[in-house]
């Protein structure tokens, strides 16, 4: 607090002053400057243009009757500034813009008409960035052209292809450096710390973005919450665009994929406005846990709008507003497209269920509903000091819809309940931040309070009659007459079931009684959280230091509160272009938001107590909350430029977890929550190299390992432990090694131009698969000689390509008619299996298979050389080879899901 109090009397101090300049947000800055000859008068319409060959940022402006140039909206990065005007030898020179305070220049041109350089830093100078963090910086010239496989989560499929140390996932979800979903973005200033997988949120649409830089771990002080990976993004402006410009293109592609999007840019000196509209609609909307598309139609509309005004050089206003609504289904596996078959339980009267009506496949739905608001102001009171104020209201409302008839619901073995629910989540908050920038000192603190209001609505009821039967069959099997509806039924053959749950039996759908209906359960949290933190960047001669340190303040269903220092040290050998660093961060970890309320206070409930019983191996723990962790992470690595052909970076990491968390599933059903473990230890290395543009071509390859090794026991969260889980395991989202290369040449400055991707991944930890012996208990007595594949089904063997000598799991035939099969003739052609005797949850998991994927794009952005209007055409493949393989097999949060088949998508577009 008394950090707070002495920010404040910053504020009113900067609230005293005034001072002219230009001021941007605090995730880019802006660099102006005047050019003159050498007398010092002023050059008018002198060509100015500044680029990062990295990023591959490139813009250009002219300077105006008082000689004067502005670049607004520049990501923090390095750039190469090249000036040039008739009667002038050509200027160039490095510039690094760290901070919203405005970089200010004074270009002086001499006499002469050669192209010559009056001021070089070095060949290769401005490939590196002399920063304790790594950094990955992509800008929209680059991703434009990357064919990503995700048209409804663009935004996390380029920080998939872009960013070493991320591990792929389905549905657009990503593990960044081994973590599950501990990622947060900062939008213009905005923290967005909710996760961004297409089954829980809307992402910002990649039409609205123009540059993105990825933090990797050990973040600066003014990030917390998710800071595995921060991703910094920029939105595109329309300030100081004083001709209009638009852009209006359409799709057509596999799975009757259409896409139309418009946006438009148009502005003056002292506003601007930038608007985005698109729509898409897909029959493979998620992705599948079959290969092939079952019941996956999916659609979403976007809207998204930035306002820019600038009443003064010292002020600008700036209004961000995105409105973003997605219907999808649920997609079917063969088990659910077929759910009238019920292995005969129940359903032998022509497909009719319990209530008489037919049960048919599973048509399970979603929608969500996503909108955003985000003023801002930003203020400099002098050349050094910048004060910048934001706000922020972001609104999801959930909705997941059950089958129509509850009966479809029901899978074997997959899920037993019929579900439902409507949850929202209410994110309000502002910070007040102040940078300055004088001499060696780069001064950043500031303050933060966000207000997060949740609510949960669940519904559920079992449809399963073998799930909580009164009685028992002379076998032991389920009795699954519905006409018994109690224990005192259980006469004759039957006997007394003795796991029967009474408090149950009113949610039975199988065994109508008195009230029989669904049972609701429903919560309402408000999550507080304030921070406050400062940290100097100090650049001396070829040092730069990060000093900082961040408050964190949780107050929720749990309260904590940390002290969190963030240090960092890079050293910038200008002979040979290296920069070596190394950073140490302290981080509070808060728990996800998404149905927080169930997992922290579900156990309390009998009735939900109750369902999770059918989980196997649940343990439902009374009054444990999920609660705030602490992260411990190192980070030390390098970067090296080549000349001016090659940069590359190279980290090792170390992070040491103190109450980790993950996700887990709600007894069976598609309702997921967060649980928290004990500890876990993420080490891994990530490493980058990038071409920059060289005659057209451009390329970069990024390799990583992370590894995953969770310890239990679960300390809080519902219960869902399975018997006999180790102290140590790898958990789903570890992968020994990926790598992902992009291609990309445009040989001339007007013609076509052709992308290519490469993505390689080892295989994440698979779910529960079938083995022989080692510490796996899914053979008859734990032999090693022997693999008992029944504890999944047919078609769940099928997904995983399980065989047994010639014979092929099928969606309805086991790999043998008992499941029973000798472990030497025991296989998959999808999953890594370890051999016989020698599966180990932490050294030696089974794993999906490795894949190679390959996409290409090709494309032109103006066919007909038109300068004022253009037309482009752009042919995109995604799984060039059509490989056949999965992202994840039974994995505890998102089951199985297959990568997307050989898909083609044809676009054109008209610009002006």
């Amino acid at each position: 607090m008394k950090l707070a109090s002495s920010i404040f009397a910053c504020v009113a101090l900067i609230l005293s002053c005034a001072h002219s300049g230009y001021a941007q947000s605090s995730s880019s800055g802006t660099v102006q400057g005047t050019v003159v000859d050498p007398s010092g008068a002023i050059i008018k319409g002198a060509t100015v243009e500044i680029r990062n060959p990295v990023s591959q940022f490139n813009r250009t402006a002219q300077t105006d009757t008082q000689g004067a140039f502005t670049f607004t909206n520049v990501p923090f990065s390095n750039y190469h500034v090249q000036t040039s005007a008739p009667g002038f030898q050509t200027a160039e020179q490095d510039v690094q813009v760290e901070s919203g305070v405005p970089v200010q220049m004074k270009i002086g041109l001499t006499l002469g008409t050669q192209s010559t350089t009056v001021e070089v830093t070095g060949e290769g100078r401005d490939l590196v960035t002399n920063t304790p963090v790594t950094e990955t910086n992509v800008d929209r010239s680059l991703f434009s052209k990357v064919p990503l496989e995700s048209q409804s989560s663009e935004l996390s499929s380029l920080v998939t292809l872009a960013t070493p140390g991320v591990a792929a996932d389905s549905n657009g979800l990503f593990h960044g450096l081994g973590d599950h979903a501990s990622n947060s973005f900062s939008i213009d200033g905005q923290p967005v710390t909710d996760q961004q997988s297409k089954v829980f949120s809307n992402q910002l649409p990649l039409d609205a973005v123009q540059s993105m830089q990825v933090i990797e771990g050990a973040p600066p002080a003014q990030y917390g919450d998710k800071t595995s990976l921060v991703v910094v993004v920029n939105t595109r402006s329309g300030l100081g665009v004083t001709q209009p410009h638009a852009d209006l293109t359409t799709s057509y592609g596999t799975f009757g994929t259409t896409n139309t999007a418009a946006d438009l840019a148009y502005g003056g000196q002292t506003w601007g406005n930038f608007i985005s509209l698109n729509g898409l609609d897909s029959r493979r909307f998620l992705d599948t846990p079959e290969f092939a598309v079952l019941h996956d139609r999916g659609n979403e509309e976007n809207f998204f709008d930035r306002a820019d005004y600038k009443p003064s050089d010292s002020d600008t206003f700036t209004v961000g507003v995105q409105y973003t609504r997605s219907w999808f289904q649920t997609p079917n596996s063969y088990d659910a497209q077929d759910a009238t078959g019920w292995n005969g339980l129940v359903v032998d009267n022509g497909g009719l269920g319990p209530n008489g009506l037919p049960v048919g496949a599973q048509d399970q739905r979603s929608k969500i509903q996503t909108f955003n608001i985000s003023p801002k102001w930003t203020h400099l009171v002098n050349p050094h000091l910048l004060f910048t104020v934001n706000a922020w209201v972001r609104r999801d409302g959930y909705n997941y819809y059950p089958s129509d008839n509850p009966f479809a619901d029901f899978t074997p073995d997959l899920q037993s309940s019929t579900v439902g629910q409507t949850r929202s989540l209410l994110n309000a908050g502002g910070h007040i931040e102040m940078s300055y920038v004088h001499g060696v000192h780069n001064i950043l603190a500031g303050i933060q309070y966000e207000d997060t209001l949740l609510n949960e609505k669940d519904s559920f009821a079992l449809v399963d009659p073998t799930a909580n039967p009164p009685c028992l069959n002379p076998d032991g099997s389920a009795d699954t007459d519905p006409t018994v509806t109690n224990q005192s039924q259980c006469t004759g053959a039957l006997s007394a079931n003795p796991n029967y749950l009474p408090i149950l039996a009113t949610y039975d759908l199988t065994r109508p009684v008195a009230g029989t209906g669904l049972y609701t359960f429903a919560g309402h949290a408000d999550i507080r959280e304030f921070a406050q933190y400062i940290q100097d960047t100090i650049s001396l001669k070829g040092w730069t230091f990060n000093l900082g340190i961040r408050g964190d303040e949780y107050n929720g269903i749990t309260k904590a509160q940390q002290a969190e220092p963030r240090v960092g040290v890079a050293y910038n050998i200008k002979g040979t272009n290296t920069v070596l660093r190394a950073s140490y961060a302290r981080t509070m970890e808060t728990p996800f938001n998404e149905n927080l309320i169930l997992a922290s206070i579900g156990c309390n409930d009998q009735v939900v107590a109750a369902f999770q019983t059918f989980v196997a191996g649940a343990n439902c723990v009374v009054n444990s909350p999920l609660s705030p962790g602490h992260r411990n992470e190192f980070h030390v690595g390098l970067q090296q430029a080549f000349g001016r052909w090659l940069v590359v970076n190279a980290e090792y990491i170390w992070k040491y977890t103190h109450k980790a968390f993950d996700f887990s599933v709600l007894a069976n059903t598609p309702i997921t929550y967060p649980i928290e473990w004990q500890s876990s230890k993420i080490p891994g290395y990530a490493i980058s190299a990038v071409v920059p543009n060289i005659h057209g071509f451009t390329a970069y390859v990024n390799l990583s390992s992370v590894a995953a090794r969770f310890f239990a026991p679960q300390v809080s969260g519902i219960g869902a432990v399975p018997g006999g889980v180790p102290g140590v395991f790898r958990i789903d989202h570890d992968e020994l090694f990926n790598q992902n290369t992009h291609l990309q040449y445009q040989p001339w400055k007007r013609g076509p131009w052709f992308g290519f991707n490469w993505r390689y991944d080892s295989g994440l930890v698979a779910g529960p698969v079938p083995c022989a012996g080692g510490n796996c208990a899914n053979g008859p007595a734990g032999s090693d000689t022997v693999v008992d594949a029944s504890i999944i089904t047919p078609d769940q063997q099928f997904e995983a390509g399980l065989y047994c000598g010639s014979v092929h799991a099928t969606p309805t035939t086991p790999i043998s008619p008992t499941s029973i099969c000798p472990a030497s003739m025991y296989g998959s052609t999808l999953l890594q299996i370890p051999a016989p005797g020698t599966e180990n949850d932490d050294h030696n998991p089974p794993r999906v298979a490795g894949r190679n994927l390959f996409d290409v794009a090709i494309g032109d952005e103006n066919l007909f050389n038109g300068d004022k209007y253009r037309w482009s055409a752009r042919l995109t493949i995604i799984n060039l080879t059509d490989k056949y393989a999965l992202y994840n097999f039974l994995s505890t949060f998102s089951g199985t899901h297959y990568v997307s088949p050989r898909t083609f998508t044809g676009s054109i577009g008209f610009h002006f």
